[in-house]
């Protein structure tokens, strides 16, 4: 059977990866295509420590941010900033960063905008954080406490996925003050969580990105199909597609498959942002609501993800009692694990997960 073009634009891809020379882009001043030049892969990078460590890291943010905020639409600019930390010895140090706004929602919504950071090899060396290229950064929305609970919420989420696999994005808490370059004030003190790049994780798993949209079910590693989809329905997440690359992205293996990884989880019900709604096509009205929207995938790979889930459930309960997650109120972490104790009692036989799963993929 001919391969769909989804499949074969993947295996093109794969070719051109390793046909395609080098070469080492600057991290500081990040470089323009120019017209009708071919897309230059960049060579994978030391990514350091950085996310080696669950250790919160405590930091000063300078920038304009009532400039950055103002950076919309598709064009939007990089904008100078500083970041200053103190090492273990109570040494200060600054380095200078390129910032730029991106995002959909919060980027339309929120006073500190989600943004990414940029920084350079040669003014990060022999920092902590050396190695690391372009980051997203999610800040809180609002500098509110119940705001800042949001982000601590997302964490875990992260951490629950780190739990379960390694083919996840690694986070890192950061605490920043954020000062407003214009006049020099503190514009907030507030909790955020740095994210590992795309391009980093496919290289400590071994892996490729993909950015392109429209892949069916078929085009999809079976276990890891279903594992995202269960993942999102853990959660109570709806606001993803893996067709569309919406809070969903790509990683093709070197034997050919490609494997989904969520992210971005605001909008889930494990979190349930007052600010969250859901999609009116959908048939739930609630972020609370769980609705199983991943593609089909033979049943005993469901029930591979459900064992997984089973086998963990003490140690993603766990990460609610330690230093980090004391962070959230108790009434949060109450809330979250009564929220879990749902999943479990859907999953506790094969009939519910056939009830709820199995029975409501997409693509059947």
């Amino acid at each position: 059977m001919q391969m769909r073009s989804f499949s074969r634009l993947v295996a093109a891809i794969a070719i051109a990866a390793t046909a395609i020379p080098m070469v080492t882009v600057s991290a500081q001043q990040p470089q323009k295509k120019k017209k009708g030049e071919a897309k230059v892969l960049k060579p994978p990078r030391d990514q350091g420590s950085f996310f080696k460590s669950e250790q919160p890291v405590t930091i000063t943010l300078t920038t304009n941010i009532v400039r950055l905020k103002k950076d919309k639409g598709e064009k939007k600019p990089w904008r100078s900033g500083t970041i200053t930390y103190t090492d273990s010895a109570g040494k200060e140090h600054l380095i200078p960063v390129q910032l730029r706004t991106r995002g959909i929602w919060r980027l339309k919504n929120c006073e500190i905008p989600p943004m990414r950071v940029n920084f350079a090899r040669a003014t990060s060396e022999g920092t902590p954080f050396w190695g690391l290229d372009m980051p997203k950064l999610t800040s809180t929305c609002r500098n509110d406490d119940s705001y800042e609970q949001y982000i601590l919420q997302e964490l875990q989420l992260y951490r629950i996925q780190n739990l379960l696999t390694p083919i996840s994005h690694k986070p890192r808490l950061l605490n920043i003050t954020y000062v407003d370059s214009a006049n020099g004030k503190v514009f907030a003190k507030r909790a955020a969580i740095m994210l590992e790049e795309p391009i980093a994780m496919a290289n400590r798993i071994g892996g490729l990105e993909v950015k392109l949209k429209g892949a069916r079910a078929d085009d999809l590693d079976p276990y890891h199909s279903a594992f995202a989809g269960m993942f999102q329905y853990f959660i109570g997440n709806t606001d993803w597609s893996i067709a569309g690359l919406h809070n969903m992205e790509l990683l093709s293996q070197p034997d050919g498959t490609v494997i989904p990884i969520p992210w971005d989880y605001d909008f889930s019900g494990a979190i349930n942002a007052r600010y969250a709604t859901v999609d009116p096509s959908l048939t739930v009205s609630r972020v609370r609501d769980r609705l199983y929207r991943g593609y089909c995938a033979p049943p005993e790979e469901f029930h591979k993800v459900a064992a997984l889930f089973k086998e963990k459930r003490a140690a993603i309960y766990a990460l609610y009692d330690d230093e980090i997650g004391k962070l959230l109120r108790p009434n949060i972490k109450k809330e979250t694990l009564s929220y879990f104790d749902d999943f479990y009692n859907v999953i506790k036989d094969k009939r519910g997960v056939e009830r709820e799963m199995i029975d409501e993929c997409l693509g059947r």
